[in-house]
């Protein structure tokens, strides 16, 4: 007599689903950490100061990280210099963001960024050789697309050329990350993903001498609770969410991984501030919205 197959206990199903749980769980934190991540500065919290808390957020993940993987920090030269040319292409893209959300709507900066696979696609096919899927070609195709429809008026045509600066820093931003993740491929190769987040940590606190010196502390400083307190309870957010992605890609498949999450926390984002400013964008923006939304999906199955 067959006897009855056991069926699997809540903690086999749920850890196989861990990489789901991280998933939205960098979703959800970096779309809510994206839409106010400018609260600080209209607060009275500068821009260069809330960079500097978010670096300092970013040393206990780090920490947790490497102490998981046995305290094994790749130190080869390569390794050196990858982690530093990543750390500092992300550091660098932190800083140009806290100043850009504080002039213009994070509703359109944040799908300006997850369009950064565009970046990494070329880079790829330029340097490696790679060639991308029809489905990546697609996608190149509709970021393209998107990417004037965010800034162009029929009334008042492109801002930046009237001295709007939001623009021209979201695509800056874009390229950072875009060249960042170009060299994490290269990276993981030869080191292990808690190196590259710890020595995106270190070069994180080695720009924060710079953003002081960018600081102009003759204005008043917000320091009370919705200054620098205020600052570390959001942008924790931002920390804690790129220690779930390390898990993600680590239980996950990258190619199931990467479109939800480059996709899904700017949608967050977008939504998140649209309720909160309370405003509607014009067609030729939601359009730009939608098809950068589908970019950037296509875009990461590829990138």
């Amino acid at each position: 007599m067959n006897e009855p197959v056991p069926e699997p206990s809540v903690n086999t199903a749920v850890a196989g689903k861990r990489w789901l749980i991280y998933a939205l769980g960098v979703v959800g934190l970096w779309g809510v950490w994206g839409a106010f991540t400018g609260i600080s500065a209209q607060k009275g919290f500068p821009e260069t100061l809330t960079y500097c808390v978010w670096a300092v957020t970013m040393i206990l993940p780090a920490l947790y990280v490497l102490a998981k993987a046995g305290w094994k920090l790749d130190h080869s030269p390569r390794a050196v210099l990858y982690g530093l040319i990543i750390g500092l292409l992300g550091a660098g893209g932190q800083m140009v963001l806290f100043y850009a959300v504080n002039t213009g709507p994070a509703y359109l900066i944040f799908p300006i960024i997850s369009l950064s696979p565009l970046v990494t696609i070329l880079m790829s096919a330029i340097f490696l050789k790679e060639r991308t899927t029809r489905l990546g070609l697609l996608g190149v195709v509709l970021a393209l697309i998107a990417l004037p429809l965010f800034d162009f008026s029929p009334e008042k045509g492109f801002s930046f050329m009237n001295g709007g600066v939001w623009f021209p820093l979201a695509l800056v931003i874009m390229a950072c990350w875009g060249i960042q993740a170009y060299f994490m491929k290269l990276a993981n190769h030869t080191m292990t993903g808690e190196s590259i987040f710890f020595y995106m940590m270190v070069t994180g606190l080695m720009l924060v001498p710079v953003a002081l010196a960018m600081t102009d502390f003759a204005k008043p400083i917000n320091l009370g609770l919705e200054g620098p307190w205020l600052a570390s309870g959001i942008q924790i957010l931002n920390a804690i969410g790129a220690l779930c992605l390390v898990f993600a890609f680590r239980y996950g498949k990258a190619i199931v991984v990467a479109p939800l999450t480059n996709a899904g926390g700017p949608l967050v984002t977008a939504v998140i501030s649209l309720v909160v400013a309370n405003v509607i964008p014009g067609e030729l923006k939601i359009v730009g919205l939608v098809l950068a939304v589908i970019a950037s999906a296509l875009l990461a199955l590829t990138a």
